[in-house]
């Protein structure tokens, strides 16, 4: 059956994954813009976790009482001390386990979706359509998230910044559970020399090829 037929029939997955800062949740949400899909950042599931875990909850029980509602002020979520937090939770396979159901129900969403994360296109849906890696240096990557935290009010170094990719890389990469690698049949995208129009480009032609479009 072809991509385009499954994509008539209630979905249609765009995977994308990749370290942090590489720019893949702005290439997600132009893909799926795009193409009319759905986007999940699925980040955000665990920075969800991770603020509550801040707040004193349990991480798994965090994880299992997750509510749509926890994600509808994603800017909140998004501060260095909650995606430190995130990083040490993903690395529970209890609070991966509980949220996996949410990602895979949402990938095959009537209407087309893209997904991105660290481990879409290896664990939670093996089987889409389309994946991308995105990736960048650790210099380049470190550069851009303090452009994005000075912009944001928050006072750092960049060998802080390096320092935390470097270290949120080492655990994404070498958890036991679902561990950050690039799909065997993924796209690899390194945008360290890559403008956003041209990363952005490069994805949209690979989504549309694959659908025959």
């Amino acid at each position: 059956m072809g991509a385009e037929s499954k994509s008539q029939q209630g979905g249609f997955t765009v995977a994308i994954d990749g370290p942090a800062a590489a720019g893949k949740g702005t290439i997600s949400r132009a893909v799926a813009a795009h193409f009319g899909f759905a986007h999940l950042d699925t980040g955000l599931l665990y920075r969800a976790v991770g603020r509550r875990v801040l707040a004193g909850a349990d991480p798994v029980a965090a994880a299992q009482s997750l509510d749509p509602a926890d994600l509808a002020a994603p800017d909140l979520l998004r501060t260095a001390e909650i995606a430190e937090a995130a990083s040490k939770v993903a690395v529970i396979p209890e609070v991966r386990a509980a949220l996996v159901d949410f990602q895979r129900a949402f990938a095959r969403r009537a209407g087309g979706a893209v997904l991105d994360g660290r481990d879409i296109g290896t664990v939670i849906c093996p089987e889409a359509e389309v994946k991308l890696f995105v990736t960048a240096s650790p210099e380049v990557r470190a550069e851009r998230r303090l452009k994005e935290l000075r912009e944001k009010g928050f006072e750092t170094d960049f060998d802080t910044v390096l320092a935390d990719v470097r270290a949120r890389d080492a655990r994404d990469g070498g958890r036991a559970t679902a561990p950050m690698v690039q799909a065997a049949d993924a796209l690899a995208l390194d945008t360290s020399a890559m403008g956003v129009d041209d990363a952005v480009a490069a994805a949209i032609a690979a989504v549309a090829a694959r659908r025959g479009t």
